[in-house]
């Protein structure tokens, strides 16, 4: 039997919710640091985010600090 068929509506939705936020996890560090490239940074993370390579450029793109 699978895992999942065991949890609950609740608790399938609570995994769902905060698998998104971490997948999205750059694009949500860049939002908070009001990053000047949030829209390139979120569209990394959406084509490129799966590729585990994109998610880890994309979230040390959003945490470096931007010079000015």
């Amino acid at each position: 039997m699978n895992d999942i068929e065991n949890l609950t509506d609740t608790e399938q939705l609570i995994t769902v919710g905060a698998s998104l936020v971490f997948y999205f996890l750059p694009w949500i560090i860049a939002l908070f640091k009001s990053k000047r490239n949030t829209t390139a940074i979120f569209l990394l993370n959406i084509f490129l985010g799966w590729t585990i390579i994109g998610w880890f450029i994309a979230l040390i793109w959003s945490a470096t600090n931007e010079k000015d």
